[in-house]
């Protein structure tokens, strides 16, 4: 597994505004796609293409196109959605399938509880969006879920990252012969006893949509 942390001035000044608990749910969202368009912009590097042969309006060039068969974009819902459009900006031709996971908060186990993605991803490319590496648990098993229908390759972009959540991840899929990047705009200090970064920027889906009661 490797984990690439997006050194630029543009990440760190949107990521503090978004740490910042003034915020409001309107400007938290509207940052949040716009820092998640800069971090597609490195997670894309190794997005397959083929060559083709074009005709400018002066004379023919050699350029790219991105390959067959498309991207997938997974969010994990529900505040993966948030991060959704920022990546679709970038790559709109991509798919797009969702996948539920819910965290015990006791326990720190993830399960699946909604899933909308094809039953077969054999030589897939797939993007999964999920705002905060914490424990690592639910990002693992998003990653193994795919990977069980064949995807080929795994690009993780989150907001934040905890070293907990790294190495948990990087234990939990140990032998797995896929390649997995994690993309992140952070590496924060550590996780609280209740699972949460820090220093963070609270309840990702909470600061998104608000508290659902």
């Amino acid at each position: 597994m490797r984990t690439h942390v997006v050194d630029h001035p543009l990440v760190t000044h949107k990521l503090t505004t978004l740490r910042d608990q003034s915020t409001d749910s309107p400007t938290f969202r509207a940052l949040t796609d716009e820092l998640v368009t800069l971090l597609a912009y490195e997670a894309t590097r190794d997005v397959r293409v083929s060559t083709v042969e074009i005709q400018t309006p002066v004379s023919p060039a050699t350029g790219v196109r991105l390959d067959s068969p498309k991207p997938l974009v997974v969010p994990i819902l529900r505040a993966g959605l948030g991060m959704l459009d920022g990546m679709m900006r970038l790559l709109p031709t991509a798919e797009v399938g969702f996948l539920g996971m819910v965290r015990n908060e006791e326990t720190l186990e993830a399960s699946t509880y909604a899933e909308r993605l094809p039953d077969d991803l054999s030589g897939r490319q797939c993007y999964v969006l999920d705002p905060m590496l914490a424990t690592g648990g639910t990002l693992a098993a998003a990653i193994r879920f795919l990977t069980d229908r064949g995807a080929d390759h795994i690009t993780a972009i989150c907001l934040l990252a905890a070293p907990e959540g790294c190495e948990r991840l990087a234990a939990d899929l140990e032998g797995l012969d896929v390649p997995v990047t994690v993309v992140t705009a952070a590496m924060d200090e550590r996780l609280n006893d209740k699972g949460y970064i820090v220093p963070g920027l609270g309840d990702a889906g909470d600061r998104l949509y608000g508290v659902a009661h």
